[in-house]
């Protein structure tokens, strides 16, 4: 079988999605490019740059020999008519800008626009934005935006005067008009400009960050899914939740308490009746309590899966200042910590709790293998291998994390583009198949590389046989509805797994998010943004809620805009997909 080094990319939070974790990092996009992805596999590439080093140019630049000409007819004494003297000064003006005189461009801009009729619309709005841009050279902020504001009175749809604009917005914080002005001119370039689009992507990143931070301030905590909670529970290896023996409840009279209370609701998957149980352990007296730490930390785990992040550091750090406590229980409590970090962007702290576990623990699979998990999410790939090869050391059979280094192999296979370690990768994921049959995550994993390769009709088939063990696991149909875009290009058929998925589970952000930038892509911005709202409710770190923020943010803006300036988002969307561009 041929593989393919030229294919699609998976996004972070598809990846998180395959590691089971409770971490996903958010890209910040301004489009979902995947989606858009050549029939050969390879994603439109867009040539990179920084754009504080690129500035907006002067319009209107008469070539040397007009101005040659002008010059000999005003020596010969023929006089100009007003719109041919305007644009005299404009070329003066232009000479100077180029030279870096930018006051005196300014005052030659400033005759153009007192010679220049206003019935010249198109002249003016030249004339403007040109000084506009001798302004911002000179950072006179409030000047650039006055004189853009100017030119756009003449020229609603002149995209320069928007993109300046918004550049003076970013210098003095303003970035909602900065994100207003910037969508405007990716709209009206039809999104072709990679200039734009690259500005755009960092201004909705910054928005989505701010609007992040007070979210994550102000979030009311959501019990994730029973799916989403037990994927997360199976990436570990020996968890002491998971693994402690409790005895079970007595049918008795007076009906259990406290932790025990708790760890049956824990087993039976009563996940909202977790908290108060384990409340009642923590806060009952010494002599009544038996489980205060074990109860700490599931509360801790809990809180931790739901966002309420404060409770859930406060437990994790009640128990790894217990020196009494076992040792085990605080390695668990180290590494649900990092966990923690990593979903509020602390990421040195989180490596360093990880480095803590494991001078308590250095025989615990659980160690590397959870520190692998977040090194493949922080793309440092050959690390992260190494920490999988550790786990896998200490339990061999594992399978979430056998199939994980399987993932990692293959990551590195593409960047080194090397053909034989690619297909000892699917190989290897055969082999797992074998040893493990009843793994949910050795299908979803193989079929996701053979959607990676463009094989995917094999790649149904595995997803096929993921879904026959897995009915209920609304994240399998998203990775579905995404390779049947990719595959058939057959919108309807994607939507209609989608809404299957948010059916099944109705707090799968994965499943608002894709959704709504799909329908993004088919200019029904009103119903996205509800849909990336619904994201932003269920998105768990801070990196998602930014990812999820940014995309919003993008939709609100294109509202917005498109309304203002009256264009049909409908037609521009058409031709977009008629050239294979994404918005």
């Amino acid at each position: 079988m041929a593989l393919n080094f030229r294919s699609v990319k998976l996004s972070k939070w598809q990846i998180a999605l395959f590691i089971g974790t409770p971490l996903a990092i958010g890209l910040g996009t301004y489009m979902y490019r995947k989606m858009n992805a050549t029939p050969g596999g390879e994603e439109k590439k867009r040539t990179k740059g920084k754009i504080e080093k690129q500035a907006t140019s002067i319009d209107g630049t008469a070539p040397d020999k007009e101005q040659e000409r002008k010059q000999k007819s005003a020596e010969l004494g023929e006089k100009l008519s007003p719109v041919k003297e305007a644009n005299s000064y404009k070329n003066e003006g232009n000479n100077c800008y180029r030279n870096g005189k930018y006051d005196e461009a300014i005052i030659f801009y400033d005759k153009a626009i007192d010679k220049c009729p206003p019935e010249n619309g198109t002249d003016m709005a030249i004339f403007y934005q040109n000084r506009a841009a001798s302004y911002e050279k000179l950072q006179k902020w409030s000047k650039v935006k006055e004189d853009c504001s100017s030119s756009l009175t003449y020229n609603r749809r002149y995209a320069k005067a928007y993109f300046r604009r918004a550049r003076a917005h970013e210098a003095t914080k303003d970035m909602l008009e900065c994100l207003k002005d910037v969508t405007a001119t990716c709209i009206l370039e039809m999104f072709q400009n990679n200039q734009s689009i690259m500005y755009a992507d960092r201004v909705l990143k910054e928005t989505g960050r701010v609007d992040a931070e007070k979210h994550m301030r102000d979030r009311v905590p959501v019990v994730p899914s029973t799916s989403f909670i037990r994927t997360y529970l199976q990436s570990f290896v020996a968890d002491p939740l998971q693994t402690m023996n409790v005895p079970p409840l007595t049918v008795a009279d007076t009906p259990a308490r406290g932790f025990l209370r708790a760890h049956s609701a824990f087993r039976e998957e009563k996940f909202d009746e977790i908290i108060p149980a384990c409340t009642e352990e923590i806060e009952s007296s010494e002599s009544e309590s038996q489980y205060k730490v074990e109860a700490l930390l599931l509360r801790g785990t809990i809180h931790l899966l739901c966002g309420t992040y404060t409770e859930s550091e406060q437990d994790f750090d009640a128990i790894i200042g217990n020196a009494d406590a076992d040792d085990t229980i605080r390695a668990y409590a180290y590494l649900k910590r990092a966990s923690l970090f990593m979903q509020v962007n602390k990421r040195e702290e989180a490596l360093a709790d990880f480095e803590s576990a494991e001078k308590l623990k250095p025989d615990n699979a659980d160690v590397y293998h959870q520190r692998a998990q977040i090194l493949l999410l922080l793309d440092s790939i050959e690390p992260a291998l190494e920490q999988f090869e550790k786990a896998i050391r200490l339990a061999p059979n594992h399978a979430i994390a056998c199939v994980q280094k399987c993932y990692t192999e293959y990551r590195l296979a593409l960047i080194s583009n090397n053909q034989l370690r690619l297909e000892g990768v699917v190989r290897k994921l055969e082999q797992a198949i074998e040893q493990f049959p009843t793994c949910v995550e050795c299908y979803s994993m193989m079929a996701q590389v053979m959607a990676d390769q463009q094989n995917f009709e094999q790649a149904q088939q595995y997803y096929d046989k993921a879904m026959k063990l897995a009915p209920t696991n609304a994240t399998l149909l998203v990775h579905q509805a995404v390779m049947t875009l990719q595959w058939r290009g057959d919108v309807e058929s994607s939507i209609n797994t989608l809404n299957k998925a948010i059916e099944l589970d109705p707090k799968c952000e994965q499943a608002y998010e894709t959704l709504g930038t799909v329908e993004v892509q088919r200019a029904n911005l009103k119903h996205a943004v509800e849909l990336f709202e619904q994201a932003i409710r269920y998105s768990k770190s801070f990196e998602e809620v930014v990812h999820s923020y940014s995309l919003r943010n993008a939709a609100i803006a294109q509202i917005n805009v498109t309304k203002d300036l009256g264009i049909d988002m409908n037609a521009i969307s058409a031709m977009n997909q008629l050239s294979g561009t994404g918005m």
